[in-house]
């Protein structure tokens, strides 16, 4: 067993794997969605020490099944309803199997042409797809580059704005003034991760305020924050503007905070990252708003919503080239021909790694095998069902909904009468915990005015209308159950 498997060998197991993977996603809702093992459970059933000797691949099948399928979280399951959508696709899948198949390392584009070249073009389409500014286009002076997710996005896109607020003394003498990043208290955690990856420090973060109502930035306070820093000798270098948080999905006002930026060539980034693939569908292109004027930089994942399974986020500039500059760097052996001619994307100079996976090709098995009006009835689904979601609870006296709730995701919470807020929260929790432990549906949480608050995001690829109500059905039906205990 110890010889490369050959081509035959690899058409029989391929055909079994795909025969497994396709029962799977059939039988998916025979499984509770959340994982019920207990920690340390799945690797105390695998051997301490690697096999001596090959095994058969049947094995390896068979090992999966019984060991590690338990330990899964079923994130393609109809009730999973945490976090966001994290969409696994049938294209999708063949696409990345076929990347895989490629063994294709597209570091340059002399490595394999057609690796940049049809990711372009892929990047083009989704940027003509969502309405972006045609500046953004890789035959402009921007373009746009896949990265494995939005925290590399939003790295990428730090580094260039300190490339472009330094004159490029960031790239040769490393961050030695006090360079300052700004997010709302509803930004990701990516930003100051970034913000330390960089060598800012998370003392560099500087929290805007946002609005109590709706959890957006404030222009004005950020604009008052970038005075004070000014005048104290910093050097403001990037905003990020978040359209649709993780917590709620809210939108900063990203027009009103371009100004802002404009006025004092401060880098804007936004992190679109879970709404921004809505504005496919023309009713929602709204979520982008202020984008084409404003932006420095965008990033979206089509990872989440958008059919297209993990790992696969497109990040757009207005310019390359601030982002190229704080990137590139040739040794001599990575120099060839076309790198030297100019004439040619290198996408290593788009990102943190230097190698790097065919993962357009995914992307354009999704586009092409459901063409906008597919992408366009996947996203309506998603928002249609969580907008009936919300109505159902609105109508019940014993929760309340938070408002806005504009896409698929809904935040609520029951209003447990008689308990004061902590015991409250502490009830909203059992709840939670009670729901997930059930194995029908996956929820979590967040906290809003300080307040636990419940999320369920609606939009993956095998839920249905029924499953919804499904969950309502038991969430109710679980709060009266915690209520009398």
């Amino acid at each position: 067993m110890s010889a490369h498997m050959s081509p035959e060998e690899f058409r029989r197991h391929g055909k079994q794997v795909i025969d497994w993977i396709a029962d799977y996603l059939a039988g998916i809702e025979s499984y509770p969605v959340l994982s019920q093992v207990e920690p340390g459970e799945i690797r105390r059933a695998l051997p301490p020490e690697p096999p001596e000797r090959g095994e058969p691949f049947e094995a390896v099948l068979s090992d999966l099944g019984r060991i590690l399928l338990p330990g899964i979280t079923h994130w393609q399951h109809p009730g999973f309803f945490a976090y966001y959508p994290s969409n696994a696709s049938g294209p999708a899948i063949l696409g990345d199997l076929l990347s895989s198949g490629l063994g294709v390392q597209g570091m340059l584009w002399v490595t394999s042409p057609a690796c940049t070249e049809l990711e372009t073009v892929v990047v083009d389409w989704l940027a003509g797809l969502l309405g972006l500014p045609a500046h953004f286009r890789t035959d402009a002076r921007g373009g746009g580059v896949i990265q494995d997710s939005a925290s590399s996005a939003c790295l990428v896109a730090l580094l260039a704005a300190l490339h472009r607020a330094s004159g490029g003394r960031v790239a040769s003498h490393g961050v030695d003034r006090p360079y300052t990043l700004y997010v709302s208290s509803q930004t990701h955690s990516s930003l100051e991760k970034a913000a330390r990856i960089t060598g800012l420090g998370s003392a560099r973060v500087r929290v805007v305020d946002v609005d109590p109502r709706t959890l957006a930035m404030d222009p004005g306070h950020l604009r008052t924050l970038l005075d004070e820093d000014a005048a104290a000798g910093a050097v403001p270098t990037m905003v990020c503007a978040t359209v649709g948080t993780t917590s709620t999905t809210a939108i900063d006002p990203v027009a009103a905070i371009g100004e802002v930026c404009r006025e004092r060539g401060v880098w804007l980034h936004v992190d679109a990252a879970y709404a921004g693939v809505a504005a496919i569908c023309p009713e929602f292109r709204w979520v982008n708003d202020g984008v084409a004027e404003y932006a420095d930089s965008y990033s979206t994942n089509p990872h989440k919503w958008l059919l297209t399974n993990f790992d696969c986020t497109v990040l757009w500039a207005a310019d390359r080239a601030p982002l190229l500059g704080a990137l590139s760097i040739l040794p001599e052996f990575l120099k060839n021909a076309p790198t030297s001619s100019g004439a040619v994307i290198d996408y290593r100079d788009w990102q943190v790694s230097l190698g790097r996976r065919f993962r357009a090709l995914k992307l354009w098995s999704v586009i092409r095998w459901y063409g906008a009006e597919g992408l366009r009835a996947h996203i309506r689904k998603g928002v249609d069902l969580a907008q009936e979601l919300a109505s159902w609870i609105a109508a019940d006296p014993g929760f309340e909904v938070h408002e806005p709730h504009p896409l698929g995701l809904v935040c609520f919470r029951p209003r447990w009468p008689g308990l004061a807020e902590e015991a409250a929260d502490q009830a909203t929790t059992r709840l939670m915990e009670r729901l997930n432990a059930g194995g029908a549906l996956y929820m979590t949480h967040t906290r809003i005015g300080g307040r636990v608050v419940l999320r369920m995001a609606v939009g993956g690829v095998a839920t249905e209308r029924r499953h919804v109500a499904r969950a309502w059905e038991l969430i109710s039906r679980a709060a009266s159950v915690v209520l009398g205990e």
